[in-house]
């Protein structure tokens, strides 16, 4: 698996119309083959930020996912929306396995 956590800072009177195109975009991104997971999560302390935790089942699939409409209409939309420029960070899983045994 190939995963993505996308850091994404919101300014806070846009907090409402990210979220709503952030779960439409996710909605869609799970219906995507390459795409395994992809979890929308909100900082308890501070809700103006944001990880979109991206699961994807080979490192290719990250390329097919930003040609889809929707997450070119989801980042069009979102761009301003956002106190500064998101950040990702790329991991790979040791547990568990494709087999999800380990």
């Amino acid at each position: 698996m190939y995963i993505v956590h996308v850091h994404i800072h919101v300014k806070p009177e846009f907090l409402e119309a990210f979220k709503e195109a952030t779960l439409e975009n996710a909605r869609n991104s799970v219906q995507e083959p390459g795409v395994a997971r992809f979890d929308v999560i909100q900082q308890a302390d501070d809700p103006t930020r944001f990880v979109l935790v991206e699961v994807y089942r080979t490192p290719d699939d990250p390329a097919r996912h930003k040609e889809t409409a929707h997450y070119n209409r989801w980042r069009e939309a979102v761009e301003p929306m956002l106190a500064e420029p998101r950040s990702r960070v790329v991991y790979v899983n040791l547990f568990p396995d494709e087999t999800g045994w380990g």
